[in-house]
């Protein structure tokens, strides 16, 4: 069962937020930025790129994933290796509230998210 249209709408409140105070300066935002997509139960957060070999194309490449497990109540957050498979964030595998992933992917406190 796919997330409510209530809890979206909060959500996206607290991904805005988040991307405002996480995104490059306004003069590098052509060739660098982030945004989030909310995608059945997960959110995941990318990081948008221009592509090496054409530079007029951009890249969606994801750095967060947060997915909601409505049994449990929680949300599992996963990062993606050089593999390009998401991995259980290890430090921090589960928590409570989206709020405390945007957290711990802010702190990025072992350089798991942001390059």
């Amino acid at each position: 069962m796919a997330i409510s249209e209530f809890e979206i709408k909060r959500y996206e409140k607290e991904l805005d937020k988040f991307i405002d105070e996480h995104r490059p300066p306004v003069h590098v935002r052509d060739q660098l930025d982030i945004n989030y997509k909310i995608e059945n139960q997960s959110v995941v957060l990318f990081e948008i790129r221009a592509n090496f070999r054409n530079p007029s194309e951009k890249l969606d490449i994801p750095i967060a994933k947060a997915t909601y497990v409505k049994t449990q109540k929680v949300w599992k957050i996963y990062w993606q290796k050089s593999d390009l498979k998401w991995h259980e964030y290890e430090p921090v595998a589960i928590v409570k509230y989206l709020e405390e992933f945007l957290n711990v992917v802010g702190q990025d406190e072992y350089d798991c998210f942001f390059s």
